[in-house]
């Protein structure tokens, strides 16, 4: 699994950002699913394959929602940053393995509903269903069942969609939206919950460091994205100060003992300072 699927992965176990993602793409923001309904469940399955030899596999994230502690549906997620063929094979298999547990551990009876996140820049394109992805004689199509895997692309979600999200999925779902129709990301003044991971999925989306530098160094409380940028672009410019002041020292422009906390005393005829100055 690559960092974003991690990253993502960590983001969306929270109950809140799970529930909300469910509500959105599924019931147009109704809130059908309450988070604390949800149980985090572990969901691995073996199978034996063609080979003789067994394998395990197991889902990115996935919870069970009950309602008044009776099961409703188990939900999983399978996060995607590139596309993948045999995802139709895969979410069978997952839900499937899910159905056979019921019958193996449980009386009780309850869908399971898989939604592929797909967070690349365009759409999904590999196929959706059984049909889409096996390549067989028409007339054999109406005698094996299909199967519809409900995929979601991210990136091309309409604002409408992006504005019913309350949890911090808002800032990702935007991120994305925003890259893929103006190539730049502008957030908006929304708090953030989940501090540390919203930062952690911002550096493995962005590659800039800077986003997971800030851990631990801002409040948790009521911060929000424009706050992180502004530490974010005062930490760079800081860095270039000092990085300036070191050259100027080095070329007998500045003291040795000059520091980047004098920068505000010194004599504004200096003209050299003054461009240092960000």
């Amino acid at each position: 699994m690559g960092q974003n699927d991690i990253a993502e992965k960590i983001l969306a176990d929270y109950n809140d950002v799970f529930a909300d993602i469910v509500n959105v793409l599924l019931f147009d923001g109704r809130k059908v699913i309450a988070e604390d309904s949800l149980e985090t469940v572990k969901d691995k399955s073996q199978y034996r394959a063609l080979d003789g030899k067994i394998h395990e596999q197991e889902r990115d994230v996935v919870k069970l929602a009950k309602d008044k502690g009776v099961q409703l549906a188990l939900f999983g997620f399978e996060h995607q940053t590139k596309h993948d063929k045999d995802m139709p094979f895969r979410v069978i298999g997952y839900d499937g393995a899910a159905y056979r547990s019921q019958i193996l551990h449980g009386a009780t009876r309850y869908p399971i509903i898989t939604l592929v996140l797909n967070f690349e820049m365009k759409r999904w394109d590999c196929g959706k269903s059984l049909h889409d992805v096996i390549d067989t004689r028409e007339e054999l199509l109406p005698y094996f069942s299909d199967y519809k895997i409900n995929v979601f692309d991210i990136a091309f979600l309409e604002p409408e969609q992006v504005e019913k999200f309350q949890s911090d999925f808002k800032i990702v779902a935007e991120y994305f939206v925003q890259k893929r129709t103006k190539n730049d990301y502008v957030p908006r003044a929304c708090e953030i919950r989940h501090v540390d991971e919203i930062l952690k999925l911002m550096t493995t989306l962005t590659r800039d460091y800077r986003y997971e530098a800030q851990i631990g160094k801002i409040e948790k409380e009521g911060v929000t994205m424009c706050e992180v940028l502004d530490k974010i672009v005062e930490q760079g410019r800081a860095e270039e100060r000092a990085v300036l002041i070191q050259k100027l020292k080095a070329a007998g422009m500045l003291p040795l003992d000059f520091d980047v906390k004098d920068l505000d005393d010194y004599p504004p005829e200096k003209s050299t300072l003054s461009k240092i100055k960000l």
